[in-house]
């Protein structure tokens, strides 16, 4: 299949050697970075902040996709913006003010992406649907890295490429996406496929970004 974005989650990565992760996955072929971005409240973890961030900008030539699970996301939002971010993206949950969210990113002139948890209705988001630029299905709940696959998520995908329609949307997918179930996402009408412990515990990063692209 062509186009079919692929962005590595460092979530698993190992941060004492964090830029020689990033090397091989430009390497690889990776097409973008994905950070997710967890503050223990939203979500039961804590990663990092946009001072990581902007030191991985400046060690990566790949793209940054920015994954806020953050309570009040329009604090942080113009920092991670400025630390480098080329798409952020917001959860619809627990964001009241979410047109303005998506405002306040376009302001830095980078995509803004709206996420969808397993057990958010896809159609919640069709009065924006014409404001963001990508649409985040998440298929595990957010929070941890390698979790089995939600089987219910392919429904929600098709729905989402149906409300797309020809729309400029990415549509992307993350959450237990692997060589066994990157080929029914896909299927489904997904066009970026985030995978973590997949790639990054490959020991052929390379062929394993060409397989998850279907090649």
């Amino acid at each position: 299949m062509d186009n079919i974005i692929i962005a590595p989650s460092i979530l698993t990565a190992s941060f004492t050697n964090l830029e020689g992760t990033i090397r091989e996955l430009e390497e690889a072929g990776s097409d973008y970075l994905h950070l997710d971005i967890m503050d223990g409240v939203f979500v039961p973890q804590i990663t990092f902040g946009a001072k990581v961030v902007s030191d991985i900008k400046k060690v990566s030539k790949i793209p940054l996709d920015a994954h806020l699970m953050i309570v009040n996301p329009e604090k942080h939002i113009d920092d991670f913006a400025k630390a480098g971010c080329d798409i952020i993206s917001v959860h619809f949950e627990g964001n009241i003010h979410i047109h303005r969210l998506i405002y306040q990113i376009k302001a830095h002139n980078i995509k803004a992406g709206i996420v969808l948890n397993p057990h958010t209705r896809v159609d919640v988001i069709e009065p924006i649907i014409d404001d963001i630029d990508y649409l985040l299905i998440m298929s595990v709940n957010p929070g941890f890295g390698g979790q089995k696959f939600i089987e219910s998520s392919i429904k929600k995908i098709e729905e989402a490429k149906k409300l797309i329609g020809d729309r400029d949307i990415i549509l992307a997918v993350d959450g237990g996406v692997n060589l066994k179930t990157c080929g029914k996402v896909l299927e489904a009408g997904a066009n970026f496929l985030v995978a973590g412990s997949a790639i990054i515990d490959s020991d052929n990063k390379k062929d394993t970004i060409n397989k998850l692209r279907g090649n």
